[in-house]
C-alpha cells in the first residue's frame, strides 16, 4: 500500500458509517473510525431486538471483515462532539474530509405536559437497555403493570415484545395517532406478540374505526385481516400479558404527580380525512384517558444537538444544491444559517434522515456518501506521508483520551464474551459495562 494516499475520518462505526468505510478502502483511501461506544456495529448491534442472533452473527462477520481491511483504523470510546475531547474542527485540522454517519442518538418528544414524570421513556433508551449497551444498560427503569406505547412502528412491536416477554407485564396498549392501514410495523414482526393480541379488543376496535375508514376509502375488513393474519401465525406466548391497539389518538398529556409517577395518558381523538389523495389523522377536539402506569414514547428520533453541527428542526441539513450528487441525494453537510456548505464534511445514515429504514438502508446511504466523498477527493491533492500523519494524530489522542480501543483490542474482547457465553451456557453474552469491557482487553490501568 501506498504512503502517499487521500486520509479521510468517518464518525460513527454502525452499519452507514462501516459500509461507507469499505467502499473508501475500495479505491484505496485511508480511513479512521471513530465510535463513542467501545464496540462497532451501532444500530446492528444495540438497535436489533437480542434474539435475532442469526442476522446479528451475519453482520458482525461483515463489520470484522472490513475492520481487518488493512485501510481502515479504528477508534472506539470517543465521542466527537463539542464536549468531547475530539472536536469536528481538530478533524478537519487534520483528515481531508470527514463522514458524519453518528445515527439518531437524540431523543424527540412529543412536548407534552408530565413527559418529565416518573414511568415515562423515551423508548430508544429502553432498546439500549435491553441491547446492554452503556450506560444504558446500568440504568433502572420502573416499568408498571399497565404499558402504554406510544407510536406505531417496529420499534412500538419491539418494546411491545420486551415488556411481554421478559417483563410480563399486565397489559400493553399501544397508542397510534393514526388508523391501522397507516401502521408502519411490519406483519412478520407483528407474530412475535400476536398471541398475546386482545381478539375482542380488536374487534371492537375496528368496529369503532369502519365508519371511518370506509369514509375515506379504505377497507376496514381487508386491514383487520392482515392483524388476524399475524395472530394466526403468532409464536407461542409466554406470558399472561394482554395487547391491544388505541387507535386514532393523539397524546395530550401524561398525568399523574412526582411522587407517585404516571396514572394515565390523556389523549386527543382523531378522525381520518383525505387530503390531496393521501390518508391524514386530524384531531376532533374531544379527549379521553387510557389508564398506565408507565408510558413509553416510540416516535421516532433526532440527531445528537450537542454535536460539531447546526440542528435544523430533528437534523443536520444537507446542502440543497450539492456540488457532489449521487443519484440525485445531496451527502454534503450545509449550515442553514450561513447558507453555505460545511467544507469537506458528509452526511450518510440516520445522521442524514433519522429513523429511515433499518440496517439494508444505513449500507446502502453509507456506500452512496461514500461516491460523493470520491468526487470530493478528486478536487484534492493526497497527503504525501499519510503513516507519519496518522501517527502524530494517534500519540496526541492517546495523551488527551484513555483508554483508547483501537481495532487489535477488539478480538481480545470478542474472545472474552464468547468464553463467558459458554460458562454461563448462553447463546451470546456482552459485558454490560464498558470498565467490564476494558478488562477483558487487557486496557485498565
Amino acid at each position: 500500500m501506498s504512503n502517499k494516499s487521500y486520509l479521510v475520518a468517518v464518525i460513527g462505526a454502525g452499519p452507514a458509517g462501516l459500509f461507507a468505510a469499505r467502499k473508501l478502502a475500495e479505491h484505496e483511501i485511508r480511513v479512521v473510525l471513530f465510535n463513542r461506544d467501545v464496540r462497532p456495529g451501532g444500530l446492528a448491534e444495540y438497535g436489533i431486538y437480542p434474539d435475532k442472533l442469526k442476522m446479528k452473527r451475519a453482520l458482525r462477520a461483515q463489520f470484522k471483515q472490513i475492520l481487518a481491511l488493512p485501510q481502515v483504523d479504528y477508534y472506539g470510546n470517543v465521542t466527537v462532539c463539542n464536549e468531547g475531547s475530539v472536536t469536528l474542527e481538530v478533524l478537519l485540522s487534520t483528515f481531508q474530509a470527514v463522514l458524519i454517519t453518528t445515527g439518531a442518538q437524540g431523543t424527540k418528544w412529543l412536548y407534552i405536559p408530565g413527559e418529565t414524570l416518573p414511568g415515562v421513556y423515551h423508548a430508544k433508551n429502553l432498546v439500549y437497555h435491553y441491547n446492554r449497551l452503556p450506560p444504558f444498560s446500568q440504568r433502572k427503569f420502573l416499568i408498571g403493570r399497565r404499558v402504554a406505547i406510544v407510536g406505531g412502528g417496529n420499534v412500538m412491536v419491539d418494546i411491545a415484545r420486551y415488556l411481554i416477554l421478559e417483563k410480563k407485564v399486565d397489559e400493553v396498549v399501544a397508542v397510534v395517532r393514526r388508523g391501522p392501514a397507516e401502521v408502519k410495523f411490519s406483519r412478520k414482526e407483528l407474530e412475535t406478540i400476536a398471541a398475546n393480541l386482545d381478539r375482542q379488543a380488536l374487534d371492537a376496535e375496528f368496529a369503532r374505526l369502519a365508519p371511518m375508514m370506509q369514509a375515506v376509502g379504505q377497507d376496514g375488513e381487508a386491514v383487520k385481516q392482515t392483524f388476524l393474519a399475524a395472530q394466526a401465525e403468532a409464536l407461542p406466548p409466554v406470558s399472561e400479558s394482554r395487547f391491544r391497539f388505541e387507535f386514532l389518538a393523539s397524546p395530550v398529556r401524561v398525568l399523574g404527580d412526582l411522587i407517585n409517577g404516571v396514572s394515565a395518558l390523556k389523549v386527543e381523538d382523531n378522525r381520518l380525512v383525505l387530503v390531496d389523495g393521501q390518508v391524514k389523522a386530524r384531531g376532533i377536539g374531544t379527549t379521553r384517558t387510557i389508564t398506565a402506569d408507565t408510558v413509553i414514547f416510540a416516535v421516532g428520533d433526532t440527531v445528537e444537538r450537542a454535536f460539531c453541527l447546526p440542528v435544523y428542526g430533528d437534523v443536520y441539513a444537507t446542502t440543497p444544491a450539492p456540488r457532489f450528487p449521487v443519484k440525485g441525494v445531496s451527502f454534503e453537510a450545509c449550515n442553514p444559517d450561513m447558507h453555505q456548505p460545511v467544507e469537506g464534511v458528509f452526511l450518510a445514515g440516520w445522521a442524514r434522515q433519522p429513523s429511515t429504514g433499518l440496517v439494508g438502508y444505513a449500507k446502502l446511504d453509507g456506500e452512496m456518501a461514500a461516491e460523493a466523498m470520491l468526487q470530493y477527493l478528486q478536487t484534492r491533492s493526497p497527503l504525501p506521508d499519510v503513516d507519519e500523519i496518522l501517527r502524530r494524530f494517534d500519540r496526541r489522542l492517546e495523551e488527551i483520551h484513555h483508554p483508547l480501543v483501537r481495532k487489535v483490542d477488539l478480538p481480545r474482547l470478542e474472545e472474552a464474551e464468547r468464553a463467558q457465553a459458554l460458562r454461563l451456557g448462553v447463546e451470546d453474552f456482552k459485558f454490560p459495562t464498558n470498565e467490564e469491557m476494558f478488562a477483558a482487553m487487557g486496557l485498565m490501568p
